[in-house]
């Protein structure tokens, strides 16, 4: 299958349309065509090789909701006009203990990731959402729920999941507190899913110029990271803090307003952090945790509960030849919350 993208060919290279070959459907494949594509902060770190690992020419973009339009002739869960998503992952080993439990993310063999990654058959790097096709194994293919609205769904396949998975795997409820540091695509949504699940949700900022915009997203209070005796108040006020933020900080702040047994989850950045000081570990027994993406099934589970309780990212549409102006204005954090490209335009920015 011929199709047409936007990829970046090195590190200091501008995104560009860029022509390539999927491959021929394997008999349990499907095939779509994409119709929006969310944009990540790891798309701009891989598309210029912040973390050391892109291949080249890249095709980034892993929040992808899409219509099937061809599948193999052994699947068996979708036909052809279902509307679906992809989010990180594209294939696992599936006969691991954790790709057995459905924690397919954790793949003691790695799973494939849907961009920048090797195709566990072929070896073939594999290519993104920012393009108008995509075939991918039925396994990791998830079923949009009726009434979500597929112009905004995107980011729930990376934003979404980040951000439910720790609130699931900590069993925030009704009565659970939790803290939310940074207030950008991946914040936003785990202040929303943690209000859906019934928490109380207090967003921390270093200013409080943020804290209209926490509120309307339903959060109860902002807390000013910078303000010492805010800070000193709020110390064992919460059981779990979720940490957005994309760049390197500083997270001991934070220890101190973890209760007894509270856990501070990293989802955001990826690399070194601070030496930290060990007394509010021991003497509190809080931890210190990271977060990737959710399992196949609990990204399902996140998406037929954002359906049922409309939940849903705010986004701002763009086309697909604004996708560098796109990542500029996210290194400024100019987005209120997310970018969504809608791959309609991909033909005529190609």
């Amino acid at each position: 299958m011929f199709t047409i993208g936007y990829a970046a060919q090195t590190a200091a290279a501008p995104l560009a349309p860029f022509k390539f070959e999927r491959r021929e459907l394997r008999p349990n494949d499907v095939a779509m065509e994409i119709l929006y594509c969310g944009v990540c902060h790891s798309d701009l770190h891989q598309a210029r090789n912040d973390w050391g690992f892109s291949l080249y020419p890249i095709v980034p973009g892993h929040e992808i909701i899409g219509r099937v339009i061809e599948v193999g002739p052994a699947v068996t869960r979708y036909k052809v006009g279902d509307n679906v998503a992809v989010g990180c992952m594209v294939d696992s080993c599936m006969q691991c203990d954790q790709c057995r439990k459905g924690e397919e993310q954790l793949c003691r063999e790695r799973n494939t990731q849907t961009y920048n990654s090797r195709d566990r058959i072929t070896k073939e790097v594999t290519f993104g959402g920012y393009s108008k096709h995509l075939v991918v194994r039925e396994e990791f293919v998830l079923r949009v729920p009726e009434g979500l609205d597929l112009a905004k769904a995107a980011p729930l396949l990376c934003a979404g999941i980040t951000s439910y998975s720790p609130l699931r795997t900590w069993n925030v409820g009704p009565g659970s507190r939790v803290g939310v540091i940074g207030l950008g695509g991946l914040g936003h949504m785990a202040v929303k899913l943690a209000v859906g699940l019934g928490a109380e949700v207090t967003v921390l900022s270093r200013s409080a110029d943020k804290a209209d915009d926490a509120r309307a997203l339903g959060a109860d209070r902002l807390l000013v990271s910078t303000d010492r005796k805010a800070m000193s108040a709020a110390q064992s006020s919460f059981d779990l803090i979720i940490d957005t933020v994309p760049s390197r900080h500083d997270v001991s702040p934070y220890m101190a307003l973890l209760d007894i047994d509270g856990t501070l989850v990293i989802v955001g950045q990826i690399g070194p952090i601070d030496e930290q000081l060990t007394i509010p570990f021991v003497l509190g027994r809080r931890r210190l945790a990271g977060s990737p993406i959710g399992g196949i099934a609990e990204t399902q589970e996140m998406l037929d509960f954002c359906a049922r309780k409309n939940i849903l990212p705010d986004c701002e549409m763009i086309r697909m030849d604004q996708i560098n102006e796109a990542f500029e204005r996210m290194e400024k954090s100019d987005v209120r919350y997310r970018f969504v490209i809608d791959m309609a335009s991909l033909s005529e920015a190609g």
